[in-house]
């Protein structure tokens, strides 16, 4: 059954000189409102002109910032979405959630094994913001930003008279949206977060 979720995923490219990986993989998985973007079923009934074309944004969407308190268990996560398997296995240590999505997708009848609530401020007095912690082995609050440049967030609806001088509207097209998101969430260490440095 639906869950309405929402996932992004972050592939961030490892500095090897500063001892990192390849790439490190983040997953940040979030309720899907209803209306936030558009039904499947009514993009495919509209056909795009000039596919190729580079689009922008009609509507720049305000910056939307996130606590993500919460780990979600990769294994566990098929029943969440079937998505989580695909889209986030590389992140299989690196998957965040919020404790307000939980609670929905538990009233829904989800397992909250899948679940593990991460250290907070009030855990851990000391915890401080990774961009402002001095040692890199030390627990911090990573920051991420991403930003969505073009995505279709609802139909157009367009007008037409008939010979009676009738009006009604139709489905005549896709708005596109922009919209920014910054996601706070607890690393076990500040050498998961180096970009924070750079912020």
């Amino acid at each position: 059954f639906l869950q309405e979720v929402k996932i992004f995923r972050a592939l961030i490219l490892g500095e090897l000189e500063r001892g990192q990986s390849q790439f490190q993989a983040l997953c940040f998985i979030t309720r899907l409102h209803r209306n936030e973007i558009i039904p499947s079923e009514s993009m495919a009934k509209l056909r795009q002109k000039n596919p190729r074309t580079v689009r922008q944004a009609e509507e720049v969407r305000g910056l939307e910032h996130l606590r993500m308190d919460v780990a979600v268990n990769f294994s566990k996560g098929a029943q969440l979405s079937s998505h989580i398997h695909n889209v986030c296995a590389e992140a299989k240590e690196a998957i965040y959630t919020r404790e307000e999505d939980v609670k929905f997708w538990l009233e829904k009848g989800v397992d909250g094994s899948m679940f593990e609530v991460l250290p907070q401020t009030s855990d851990l007095p000391d915890l401080q913001r990774c961009k402002l912690c001095t040692d890199r082995w030390k627990p911090c609050i990573c920051s991420y930003s991403l930003n969505i440049e073009w995505y279709p967030c609802m139909l157009k609806y367009c007008k037409t008279r008939d010979a009676g001088g009738k009006v009604s509207s139709y489905k005549c097209g896709i708005r596109s949206c922009q919209k920014g998101y910054t996601f706070d969430y607890y690393v076990p260490q500040k050498q998961l977060c180096l970009w924070d440095e750079e912020t």
